[in-house]
């Protein structure tokens, strides 16, 4: 099951395919019958106008974080595309004949805006299957190559790469006594907190069902431990406040893992996860530093 916002997003370019498709109907109408295809053809700003060439504007970024090479290259073809209908409905207008060339150019640019956005149909479906719906964070795929990616940057650096997990204390009982609508909001509430504090930068995965993992880099074995703390006093300093006005306490614990050299992924999760469980054994609402070595 997709967000709301994903859904939405497919239904825009949907929408935008079958708008785009029914050009084709208006140029025909305009060649038989001779009446004009609207003023939202014959603008010179018409690409603009369109349902599809505002809402492109308004989400750009989100193109562009999928593919900017091809957002740029459906922008052109669009504005391309109207340029080329509002020439050939314009001279018909007029009484002269259109030329074949500038059909042509409709046509091959009609069908490449059409293509391009099932391109990103396609790749936004992609993308988001790997987003959870609820918090908006990434799951664990990819994971193993981002941990990848952040230890040899961090190994380039001189910076140490340390593993940290997050699980929500007593999240149960949250959701025995307010009900798993309220347990998605501590979540959402949770994964907010955590995103805002975080340094640009560093992953946050949503790891499993109450617990986030964070790929901290830092100059010095003080940077995670310090971070961490953060995290946790901003969750004890900002509770969820409840669709019925109350407030809702929130805690979590953490435990933390430094990269070893070679170490892979398995074995520096695996130990966060024990030093996770120290925590929680400590009375929870804290954190505590793998002591095993790597």
């Amino acid at each position: 099951m997709f967000s709301y916002d994903v859904q939405d997003f497919i239904l825009r370019l949907d929408s935008a395919v079958q708008a785009h498709l029914a050009w084709s109907r208006r140029v025909l109408r305009c060649a038989v019958l001779h009446t004009s295809p609207g003023e939202d053809v014959l603008a010179e700003d018409a690409h603009c106008r369109c349902l599809f060439g505002e809402w492109f504007r308004q989400n750009r970024e989100s193109f562009d974080a999928i593919d900017a090479v091809a957002a740029q290259r459906l922008d052109d073809q669009h504005r391309q595309m109207h340029d080329a209908v509002r020439s050939i409905c314009s001279s018909i207008l007029k009484g002269a004949v259109g030329d074949a060339v500038t059909l042509d150019a409709f046509e091959q640019t009609q069908a490449d805006v059409i293509a391009d956005l099932a391109l990103f149909k396609t790749q936004y479906l992609a993308h988001s299957s790997r987003l959870d719906a609820l918090t908006g964070l990434p799951l664990r795929y990819g994971l193993e190559d981002e941990f990848k990616r952040c230890h040899a940057h961090a190994m380039r650096r001189g910076e140490q790469l340390t593993v940290v997990l997050f699980d929500v204390d007593h999240f149960k009982l949250v959701n025995d006594v307010h009900g798993h609508a309220v347990g998605d909001l501590a979540l959402q509430h949770i994964a907010r907190l955590l995103t805002g504090h975080c340094r640009a930068g560093e992953p946050l995965y949503r790891f499993g069902g109450e617990e986030f993992l964070a790929l901290m880099q830092t100059a010095d074995h003080q940077g995670a431990p310090m971070a961490t703390e953060r995290l946790l006093q901003a969750l004890r300093d900002s509770p969820l406040c409840l669709p019925d006005g109350h407030e809702l306490c929130l805690r979590a614990s953490a435990g933390l893992a430094e990269v070893g050299i070679e170490e892979s992924m398995a074995d520096v999760v695996g130990r966060a996860d024990r030093a996770l469980y120290a925590a929680k054994a400590a009375g929870r609402n804290t954190w505590r530093f793998a002591t095993d070595t790597h």
